[in-house]
């Protein structure tokens, strides 16, 4: 499975057709977290057309499984943010709940963002940005 992070998100929506057929190229489970979700409808919010862009985000979301918090992610979420406090480093607990979503569904995360998730090692992370 892959997890695909709100940076890959936005760059289907805003119709970038390289990201496009990266999508195509894999018909194995293509998903996303709640927190994505959120911050997609953020984004739409906070839009020059925030009507147009929430309608193309429910559009793109009805295309995807959607994936929450679940007890084995709750779990992974504390292991790894004890583990980067006691290495005296950080990431936003938005993207450690994806890392953790990701993890504890043995997937791979589909972003852009290697500066944040490669503080977590055991992830396995695709870019289908910059690629």
């Amino acid at each position: 499975m892959r997890i695909l992070d709100t940076d890959v998100c936005i760059e289907i929506l805003r119709g970038r057709e390289e990201v496009i057929a990266r999508r195509r190229e894999h018909s194995d489970t293509v998903a996303t977290t709640w927190i994505t979700v959120a911050e997609l409808y953020y984004g739409a919010a906070k839009s020059a057309a925030p009507g147009d862009n929430r309608i193309l985000v429910g559009q793109f979301l009805q295309t995807l499984d959607i994936l929450g918090l679940d007890l084995e992610a709750a779990a992974r979420f504390g292991e790894l943010r004890a583990n980067l406090e006691k290495r005296g480093e950080r990431l936003d607990d938005a993207d450690l709940l994806i890392a953790s979503i990701t993890l504890a569904q043995g997937a791979v995360l589909v972003t852009g963002n290697h500066k944040h998730y490669a503080r977590v090692e055991e992830l396995q992370i695709e870019d289908w940005i910059r690629r």
